[in-house]
């Protein structure tokens, strides 16, 4: 062969299995006939072309469907896209969805645009008694929607109760558990349909990556939702995954180091005078104590806090960092009426129990005492009265 067509035909010597999953950085995949790509372009299971699925991406698909204890897992872009597959996977003109009324704002947001564009309807409940959802039922209701652990409020629903009544009635059951991860909280296993996670936190865990997943109980589901991932063109790109991966080995130990100390820093801003409310599943006060304490292995890392003036409490931070997401090495800081949940309306964000002076502070790895001292520098008097 001339030097172009070799340089053209590079390959890989494998001389052994590596240790680590290895990126598959390609678009496209050969077959030695036609009818053999014919064959994988119709099936889930087989590698054609990477905007339907890759090596790389089955490898993180099989680990979450077996952490969440699903038969298939689908890999997306983002957390919004998992999201938006599943509700056009199930959903048609004129259905009926009951959600939990404590949601992460951009999901509120696509609630509200599929009722603006498709006429869906949403009833939102408390979440707590199985009655609600009886209540709420109408003919054309085909979805139930929960948050594990509700952003930013951390509010968690009876989900086995909840999901049992919406089996009995017929209809599916989808929890957002990116907060819990499958750490401290398997939907499924609990009656759960779908379990959804913005990969971009805590699975991808060092805030350099962007992605979704979408864990299903049922494979005839999945095949659907494989099927509407391509035609919304939303299939994860490999290395994204290959991120993805990377953060799962580390999984256990960044989350149950961010959850102690969350326990630590929520006991002590509830005691501290310049708060006036901590929400955190894992004080006794919080609604959702005894609930959280049955259902999960562990309360999250995520503490809502309110105080006299949230903009200059973070303006004063000067550790912790003011940055929109979570999830990552890094302890963040955001205002939730301003930005996760800013697309949302006085009422509704009454309804999600966000107010003005609510600040989200999602915990990483950082030494506790550390976090501690900034915050506590923060809400001093003194730095308060400079400001």
């Amino acid at each position: 062969m001339h030097r172009e067509t070799r340089a053209a035909r590079l390959t890989a010597p494998a001389p052994g299995q590596p240790v680590t999953v290895p990126l598959y950085q390609t678009s496209n995949f050969r077959f030695e006939s036609p009818q053999e790509l014919t064959r994988a372009m119709s099936d889930p299971d087989s590698f054609a072309y990477s905007g339907y699925g890759n090596p790389t991406n089955r490898a993180l698909e099989q680990a979450m469907a077996d952490l969440e204890q699903g038969e298939k897992a689908l890999v997306t872009a983002s957390g919004s896209s998992a999201l938006s597959t599943v509700l056009q996977t199930i959903l048609r003109h004129g259905d009926h969805i009951i959600a939990q009324k404590a949601l992460y704002g951009g999901t509120v947001a696509m609630f509200n645009h599929l009722a603006d564009r498709w006429g869906i309807e949403v009833t939102y409940v408390d979440g707590v008694d199985p009655a609600e959802v009886s209540t709420a039922l109408r003919p054309s209701t085909k979805l139930l929607f929960l948050e594990t652990i509700a952003n930013p409020i951390g509010h968690v629903p009876d989900l086995p109760a909840l999901a049992a009544e919406a089996k009995q009635n017929g209809l599916l059951t989808a929890v957002d558990s990116t907060f819990a991860t499958p750490l401290l909280c398997r939907p499924i296993e609990h009656g759960a349909d779908i379990v959804i996670h913005s990969a971009t936190k805590y699975l991808g865990g060092h805030h350099d990556v962007v992605g979704g997943v979408a864990v299903f109980a049922d494979e005839a589901l999945y095949r659907q939702a494989w099927k509407h991932a391509i035609n919304l063109g939303v299939v994860a790109d490999p290395f994204a995954a290959w991120l993805i991966i990377r953060g799962l080995k580390t999984l256990p130990l960044r989350v149950n180091r961010a959850c102690e100390s969350a326990a630590m820093l929520a006991e002590r801003m509830a005691a501290h005078p310049a708060v006036s409310a901590v929400h955190y599943p894992g004080l006794p006060t919080h609604a959702s104590h005894a609930r959280a304490t049955k259902l999960l292995s562990g309360y999250g890392a995520i503490i809502a806090t309110e105080v006299t003036d949230a903009q200059q409490f973070m303006g004063n931070l000067e550790l912790i960092m003011n940055a929109s997401s979570l999830g990552g090495t890094e302890t963040t800081v955001m205002h939730p009426a301003t930005t996760s949940h800013r697309h949302l309306t006085a009422d509704e964000l009454r309804t999600a129990g966000v107010s003005q002076n609510m600040v989200r502070i999602a915990v990483g790895v950082e030494h506790p005492d550390d976090l501690w001292a900034d915050i506590e520098q923060a809400l001093s008097p003194a730095r308060t009265s400079r400001a």
